[in-house]
């Protein structure tokens, strides 16, 4: 028997992936009534995700499971423009993740703990009372429409995020913080599964990386963002990842190709009456490198328990659920304005710069390679920029979020 949907929720989360995932796991597990409504026909797809994520990152939520888990990632090595490379090992290891095997174990999680998800449930829409206070939410579900009622929204749908206009929070997003990305899936290469790649230059990637993610020793997820100021007619991620592709794989068969937009400017402002953004749709992602699924994972805890709290005082106002912002900024407010006030330089940086930071660690000590060494070298080299920039990369990549 097919699990009916009720005609009330205590929490109603638009999205299924990560941020919406753990959102309804905490929520429920707190003795909220929770459903998911996720619009695609199941969780995790499309992927658009270089699926990389430290394993401290994610210990916290989820016991490790080798069935959504592809390679152990044990190191990165940094490209620079003039065709030089450092490798680095002693940062903290980390997983390429199958995502569509992966979210679905955060939405089994969650309803576990209780939570109902409802796939191919597209939102269109708040309910509201005569008083003109949001009620609910209305959906299309196989070709009907459909309301259910509610005390709390959650937005988890996205850096397209329609709950946050539907509420009012101004989720707007300027070109220069927004990264214009592409990605293919590739078989048929030959690459180390352990260890992760980043490409920097002007000819690379201007305004960004490319990143090479091993899925195994013969296929891996190869990527590019750019920004958005720096997209010109005909010449944009497409042109620069196919240039790439043709110089360095040129061989590789193409399974899988996906697009889409980062944001890379933290949002302060994701909370109205009855309503909470979460994950991209509140812009929490690592302002340098684009990754965002501890962030979501994180936020969502936060936001889940925050639920609790409204349920338990009956109070559902902006003014309430606003604590949810103020534990945001304490446990991860100060990193995400150091790294935006790194990525407005990072976004200006000349290959000359990008080159001496390669060559900077190229001098340390392989076994003594790590974030400290690399930044006493670099201080040396470029003081200020180069060291923050670099410390700051290697830092949220490889110990935070790959």
């Amino acid at each position: 028997m097919i699990k009916q949907i009720a005609p009330y929720y205590d929490v109603v989360v638009i999205g299924g992936g990560p941020a919406g995932a753990v959102t309804a796991r905490y929520a429920a597990e707190n003795g909220a009534s929770v459903l998911i409504l996720e619009r695609d026909r199941e969780v995790g797809i499309p992927v658009r995700c270089a699926e990389g994520v430290s394993v401290t990152g994610i210990s916290p939520f989820i016991e490790p499971d080798e069935q959504w888990i592809c390679t152990m990632i044990k190191g990165a090595s940094l490209h620079s423009p003039d065709g030089n490379f450092v490798e680095m090992y002693n940062n903290g290891d980390g997983y390429v993740l199958e995502r569509r095997i992966f979210d679905r174990a955060l939405v089994d999680l969650a309803c576990s703990k209780g939570a109902t998800i409802l796939t191919k449930a597209d939102a269109i829409g708040f309910t509201k009372n005569n008083d003109g206070e949001i009620s609910g939410v209305q959906y299309r579900y196989l070709g009907k429409n459909y309301s259910v009622n509610c005390k709390i929204i959650i937005g988890a749908d996205g850096i397209e995020s329609q709950v946050g206009k539907w509420a009012g929070i101004n989720t707007t997003i300027k070109l220069e913080d927004l990264e214009t990305c592409v990605q293919y899936t590739v078989n048929n290469i030959k690459i180390n599964p352990e260890l992760c790649r980043f490409y920097f230059g002007r000819e690379v990637s201007p305004g960004g990386y490319l990143w090479l993610f091993p899925k195994s020793e013969y296929s891996a997820n190869i990527g590019i963002g750019i920004c958005g100021i720096e997209t010109k007619p005909n010449i944009g991620p497409l042109y620069y990842l196919n240039k790439f592709m043709e110089k360095n794989f040129p061989n590789a068969s193409v399974s899988y190709t996906v697009g889409g937009g980062v944001p890379t400017k933290h949002g302060t402002d994701f909370v109205a009456d009855h309503v909470m953004l979460v994950g991209d749709a509140a812009r929490q992602v690592n302002p340098i490198t684009g990754g965002g699924i501890v962030q979501a994972m994180i936020a969502g805890r936060i936001c889940g328990e925050t639920c609790t709290k409204a349920l338990q005082a009956n109070d559902f106002s902006k003014k309430f659920m606003s604590e949810y912002e103020k534990r945001w900024d304490k446990v991860l407010g100060a990193n995400q304005r150091f790294m935006y006030s790194v990525k407005s330089s990072f976004i200006k940086m000349s290959d000359k710069k990008f080159n001496s930071i390669v060559g900077a660690v190229k001098s340390i000590n392989q076994d003594e390679l790590n974030l400290h060494a690399l930044f006493k070298v670099a201080l040396k080299e470029e003081p200020m920029l180069v060291a923050k920039m670099a410390t700051s990369f290697l830092a949220s990549k490889i110990k935070f979020d790959w």
